[in-house]
């Protein structure tokens, strides 16, 4: 597989590359889903500190240059950072899970439908030939993105982490397949 674009680009929306420097703009934003995202996200279901905004910015630089995990911010509007996606390399060869969060306020209007659309079209570009999403049973809303964009469920497992406040810890698992 190459490794990603940097700057993605379509239907009004922009995912960009996390940058060293927003540091701030992570806290802010995340700070501000805390209640929303807290149920589901284990880097913030104790808090979010802006120490902790720091290492997220530093660790997802790490991650992308190690080709582990590519982390994008979600902007709306020119440059407002309204979530997170991003490509992670850990369900095995030719295959890459998609991760997202939202703030509460860019939900329920398509944005992460379409921020998932633009990764998933990425992920095959650079030569996945699957990618799955993956998400706790109890999220149901998660579940809304992969039935839009035509994944299909093909496993509900035990997940080996220790669920967050509003898991049962049971991954549903999606998939889409490259078509040519």
């Amino acid at each position: 597989m190459h490794a990603p674009s940097e700057h993605l680009e379509r239907d009004g929306m922009t995912l960009r590359r996390w940058r060293t420097d927003e540091a701030d703009t992570v806290y802010r934003v995340v700070s501000a889903s805390l209640e929303h995202l807290a149920p589901w996200l284990s880097f913030v279901s104790g808090g979010f500190t802006e120490l902790d905004a720091q290492r997220f910015v530093e660790r997802k630089r790490t991650e992308w240059d190690e080709g582990t995990v590519f982390s994008y911010a979600i902007l709306t509007g020119g440059d407002e950072v309204v979530g997170g996606c991003g490509l992670i390399a850990r369900i095995g060869a030719g295959g890459l899970e998609v991760g997202y969060w939202l703030h509460p306020g860019h939900t329920g209007g398509g944005l992460g439908t379409r921020a998932i659309r633009l990764l998933t079209d990425e992920a095959f570009r650079i030569g996945a030939d699957r990618v799955e999403i993956h998400h706790d049973l109890a999220n149901e809303r998660s579940a809304g993105i992969p039935r839009r964009l035509g994944f299909v469920e093909v496993a509900r497992r035990p997940n080996p982490q220790p669920p967050t406040p509003g898991e049962v810890g049971i991954d549903v698992v999606w998939r889409l397949c490259r078509t040519s």
